[in-house]
């Protein structure tokens, strides 16, 4: 897949991800929407005989709370339009599918830094075989963690836009096992669309 930012500085980045976002088949406060009721989805639903519920009972780690919002997000997405949009099915597919055409496809990566998201270590390996190409569209959150006795966990940040392959920086050690983002990828391929001060 070519880059969409091929032969474009730094600088304008941020206006060629505008355009990008211009085009995408969802308008982004729908978008806005569908992570804002995943979220709330999450600490709403009950467990177990006791209807035990997360944020009060049970107090997941940020892996359990980025695997419900995986799950939740497509299932939203799929529940407004139905047959446009679906969660994965097979290992070539994004996170979430676009039917009409799967370049509108997209990954989410969820974190609970206050404004940084990761990959595993096969995102920054060039040549990489992995099923699915890490390159396209991604839906970036950022949220809290859910502790005892601290306040409700709060959704910080959603963004968007296009990150491509090469963009992932891996652990400069032999053993990480961590991508991130440089800090004017994530400022010129990323579009904020909510924030929660």
């Amino acid at each position: 897949m070519i880059s969409p930012y091929v032969g474009i500085h730094s600088d304008k980045w941020a206006e060629k991800t505008d355009e990008l976002i211009g085009r995408y088949p969802l308008g982004m406060n729908e978008l806005v929407e569908v992570v804002l009721a995943s979220w709330e989805g999450v600490f709403a639903s009950k467990i177990g005989r006791g209807g035990f519920q997360i944020g009060e009972h049970i107090f997941p780690k940020p892996q359990i709370i980025a695997f419900f919002l995986h799950e939740l997000i497509p299932l939203e997405l799929a529940s407004r339009h139905p047959g446009v949009w679906r969660g994965e099915e097979v290992a070539s597919d994004k996170d979430v599918v676009y039917v009409p055409d799967a370049a509108f496809s997209m990954e989410i990566k969820t974190s609970s830094h206050p404004s940084q998201i990761f990959g595993n270590r096969s995102y920054a390996q060039q040549g990489s075989t992995g099923k699915k190409s890490k390159s396209g569209y991604y839906l970036a959150v950022n949220f809290e963690k859910s502790l005892k006795g601290a306040k409700a966990a709060r959704l910080r940040k959603i963004r968007f836009g296009w990150l491509d392959h090469a963009d992932w920086q891996g652990q400069t050690a032999a053993t990480g096992q961590q991508a991130r983002l440089l800090n004017e990828v994530e400022r010129g391929k990323l579009r904020l669309l909510f924030e929660n001060r």
